[in-house]
């Protein structure tokens, strides 16, 4: 990915790929991607964030956890992270990263709820905090269409 959005949680198994696929479906001309900060490589997506999202018409049959690495953070203009906790790693790894990294729900004053190994409610109070960020960030998101 060049130039395009980075979306960062912990385990690269819920949050992050609900927003790169809600990101997607909302602004298809801007290239967007996912990792995580602990991430486990080669997992699939959660299998309740899968179904919830089919709900939506969106598929994560086919998501592949990703480490966060240098080449993820070097690539991308706009890097929003899920949690201050998060972003805080990250930046302690990547320090030159500062200006390109936000955390999604920073207009909102929130952090994104981890919802893994909890109840469809919770995994439905994460999506819409998500959709929330993303409509905050709708316009910083849309300079970078290409």
């Amino acid at each position: 990915m060049s130039g395009g959005v980075l979306m960062v949680c912990t385990a690269n198994l819920c949050r992050s790929p609900v927003a790169q696929a809600l990101l997607a479906s909302r602004m298809p001309g801007v290239a967007v991607a996912s990792a995580g900060v602990r991430a486990p490589a080669g997992r699939g997506a959660d299998a309740l964030a899968v179904q919830l999202m089919a709900k939506r018409g969106l598929d994560l049959s086919t998501h592949v956890t990703t480490p966060l690495a240098e080449r993820h953070v070097r690539g991308a203009a706009l890097i929003l992270t899920m949690t201050h906790e998060q972003r805080d790693a990250l930046l302690r790894k990547w320090p030159d990263a500062q200006p390109k990294v936000r955390r999604l729900g920073e207009a909102g004053g929130f952090d994104v709820v981890d919802p893994y190994r909890r109840n469809p409610f919770i995994f439905e109070l994460a999506i819409a905090q998500i959709e929330q960020g993303l409509t905050d960030w709708r316009h910083a998101i849309g300079e970078l269409r290409g």
